[in-house]
């Protein structure tokens, strides 16, 4: 067995392929000396250590006795330290780990060749029954490979350094460095204790800019030593006036590598030459020494390679995947550091550390409740740090406290998000399935309960099922259903949105087959452009007129009139998932050449006009929203910019918060799925522009909601699953929290079971001898 590559993951690799069978024949090859590397600290969690401890006691042993230990994060901003603890980190120096793991090898007969490249893999496959690809990030065997592999790698926007300072921090310590040229942060944390080595112990220091601050500051002129200094000068503080060092240290701007296959004949990717994830999150060392555990398990349990391998794979892909989600959002969190820097410093402090969306609210509080409930009290005006009263923290958590639009207060910060049901009864008419299907979340305790999208004509639905508000009978059906949510949940909103199917019409019901055309029965298409949905599947629309679009407009207004008359408290404009007002904002969908097309200015003007013509007829006192998909997950398609142009020209224009969704705009999208996944770019719309967001994508916990409005990142959160799931979701989160007031009210008939039921005896004797 060949190992390419003497760093963590290749060098635990080979030790415990060895161990686990010592016939064996297993050779590192490592191009550097034994005492060269780069870098300074390592960090590893409690879980990592405990799989070391389980696998090699040896190796766990010699890593005790080196650890650096340390519970607190400290937060410096603005002058202002601020601390959380109970989060347990262990570090050491990547020297001596390495250190031990030579030490191991050694004993465990291992062949160690270093100043030896590796000869290329696949000619080591020709002698060697597996090799190892362990060659890191710029690794030469997943080039050489690049077709079996098939690498995506994406160079990110910001630069960094690793530096070292010759004293040892008490905390891991971030700090925000504003200055002329852009925002700098620093990441710093301590992995030696004094020592005859390092008399005042030592930590790992690093540096992280946007490249354009970078480049502002001249920093991209200035070699390693005149980096250190210039950087010990911006964070004096953290580090008391001392001095900072370098080890072949450079300015480089971070990689994502992701593989679509790990392995290829006998050859395995593992550790950062398969996947790297950013280093706020210390998962780099952490990742790769959990493959090496995994690789040899499998190796050792399945009946031969190409097994192992795939056992490998399928064992960690997910972990990493999970991983890399969250490494990526602390990432992109510290690329857009600069949106957040308005903040007050408590909401700065616990933004950041639930940056990656794996430490949460709830999480934050079992580790801190102190400086959870300090958080809710500087954020919210509630929380109480003795942790005794309501809510855990003594205070009402933050997805119930009451947010305002217009004159509508809405008593909590909850949505069910617009569902289309696909059961009107033909004619676009709801019926009794409305009613108790709204009716029901609305009891539910949820502050605004949406209706499914509303279309504004017959020609405008999705499906022969939806609903409209073009006739007198389906405004007196949607009346009945505001009176009953008004007047059975007093103080609950209900909120219709309205919309125009475009090219995405006259489908199928979505059980009977999502997006495919009716079998018999269509009507005609319109969109701004005569491009199908689907090539070859859905018919071509009709490109739209100038007298056709003052008629749709006016479709809208009329339905915005009848909304009026229904009672609605709020109106969203579903310009979103590729409907028709979306499909004129998206590049992708919109190739008209007069003036609703071409640039971003001609393809918003026909929204525009919509929102206007409906924003002019429904009451100033209501307050409107806008739907919009932030990314139409495909090259060519809406951008960053054009999100945050588009969410800002809208409220230019009135609209009281931005509902961002993403997506479902073209057949060949590749969404980024995961927990959270869309609450970026809601996240980045709020902090930029200063507009109220709604938050929607896959959140599925109170937890997370608490997290993002805390965080600040959205003011209201949308949920659809969760509420078809549980239509009381939100007066069940109310009751696990133990919260009692006037966020989540129950209805006087359900009173009685605001207190969650036992489930069965729970004060049977205890066992009183072990045997």
């Amino acid at each position: 067995m060949a190992v390419i590559g003497g760093g963590p993951g290749g060098l635990y690799t080979a030790a415990l392929l060895k161990r686990l069978d010592p016939a064996r024949d297993v050779t590192v090859f490592e191009r550097n000396a034994p005492d060269d590397t780069f870098g300074f600290g390592v960090v590893l969690s409690d879980e990592t250590l405990g799989g070391i401890e389980h696998a090699d006691p040896a190796v766990f042993a010699a890593l005790q006795n080196e650890f650096v230990r340390w519970d607190d994060i400290d937060v410096l901003y603005r002058g202002r330290v601020l601390t959380s603890g109970g989060h347990g980190f262990a570090a050491l120096g990547r020297r001596r780990l390495l250190a031990v793991l030579h030490a191991r090898c050694r004993d465990l007969g291992v062949r160690l060749r270093f100043r030896t490249q590796a000869p290329p893999a696949a000619t080591l496959a020709e002698t060697y029954d597996l090799v190892v690809a362990a060659d890191g990030v710029h690794s030469a065997t997943r080039e050489a490979h690049a077709d079996a592999f098939r690498p995506t790698v994406t160079t990110h926007r910001c630069r960094y350094i690793w530096l070292a300072a010759d004293f040892a921090l008490d905390a891991f310590r971030f700090e925000i460095a504003e200055t002329p040229h852009g925002v700098f942060q620093l990441h710093a944390y301590p992995y030696a204790a004094p020592s005859p080595e390092h008399p005042d112990g030592a930590s790992t220091v690093i540096v992280e800019t946007r490249e354009e601050v970078w480049r502002a500051a001249g920093l991209d002129a200035m070699d390693e030593r005149a980096s250190a200094e210039a950087c010990a000068k911006l964070f004096a503080a953290t580090l008391e006036g001392r001095a900072l060092r370098g080890n072949n240290s450079q300015w480089i701007a971070f990689r994502t590598v992701v593989n679509e296959h790990w392995s290829h004949g006998r050859t395995v990717l593992l550790g950062d030459a398969a996947h790297t994830a950013h280093f706020s999150i210390g998962s780099g060392t952490k990742l790769a020494v959990e493959d090496a555990l995994a690789l040899a398990a499998c190796v050792e349990e399945q009946p031969d390679l190409p097994s192992a391998l795939a056992a490998y794979e399928a064992e960690r892909r997910p972990v990493v995947a999970s991983t890399q989600r969250a490494a990526r959002a602390s990432l992109e969190w510290f690329e857009d550091l600069a949106t957040y820097t308005g903040q007050p410093p408590r909401q700065f402090a616990f933004n950041l550390l639930t940056r990656s969306r794996r430490v949460t609210h709830d999480n934050l509080r079992l580790r801190d409740a102190d400086f959870v409930a300090s958080v809710e009290r500087e954020v919210c005006g509630t929380g109480d740090a003795t942790g005794d009263d309501t809510g855990g923290t003594g205070g009402t958590p933050p997805m119930f406290t009451p947010f305002p639009l217009r004159e509508l207060t809405l008593r909590n910060r909850i949505v069910v998000s617009a569902m289309d049901m696909y059961s009107a009864d033909g004619e676009g008419t709801p019926g009794d399935f409305h009613l108790v299907h709204l009716g029901a979340r609305a009891l539910g305790g949820a502050g605004l309960t949406m209706t499914e999208m509303v279309c504004v004509s017959a020609q405008g639905r999705i499906t022969p099922g939806c609903t409209g508000l073009w006739t007198d009978a389906q405004e007196a059906a949607w009346r009945r259903v505001t009176r009953f949510a008004h007047e059975a949940s007093p103080g609950a909103a209900i909120g219709v949105q309205l919309g125009h199917s475009g090219r995405k019409g006259s489908t199928r019901l979505m059980w009977d087959g999502i997006d495919q055309p009716l079998p018999e029965g269509n009507w005609p298409l319109v969109a701004p452009s005569p491009l199908p949905y689907r090539e070859g599947v859905n018919q071509i629309p009709h490109e739209l007129t100038r007298a056709e679009l003052d008629a749709i407009r006016e479709d809208f207004a009329a339905a915005a009139e009848r909304a009026v008359r229904c009672g609605f408290d709020l109106l969203e404009l579903h310009c979103a998932h590729g409907y028709l007002l979306s499909s004129f904002l998206s590049p992708l969908t919109n190739h008209r050449t007069d003036a609703y097309g071409g640039d971003l200015t001609g393809r918003l003007r026909f929204p525009l006009e919509v929102f206007d013509a409906v924003r002019a007829i429904w009451p100033a006192e209501r307050p409107m929203t806008v739907r919009i998909s932030a990314t139409d997950w495909a090259e060519g398609g809406t951008s960053a910019e054009d999100a945050l142009a588009i969410a800002a020209a809208f409220a230019e224009h009135g609209a009281d918060a931005l509902d961002v969704s993403t997506g479902q705009v073209v057949p060949d999208e590749r969404p980024d799925f995961g927990r959270s996944y869309q609450t970026p770019y809601a996240d980045r719309i709020r902090n930029t522009l200063g507009v109220p967001v709604i938050a929607v994508g896959a959140i599925s916990s109170w937890d997370d909601v608490n997290s993002l409005v805390l965080a600040g990142r959205a003011d209201l959160c949308a949920l659809a699953r969760p509420h078809l799931y549980d239509p009381h979701w939100t007066l069940h989160a109310a009751a696990e929290q133990g919260y009692e007031g006037p966020g989540a009210p129950w209805p006087l008939p359900y009173r009685a079971g605001s207190r969650k039921p036992p489930t069965g005896r729970t004060d049977a004797p205890k066992p009183r001898l072990t045997l």
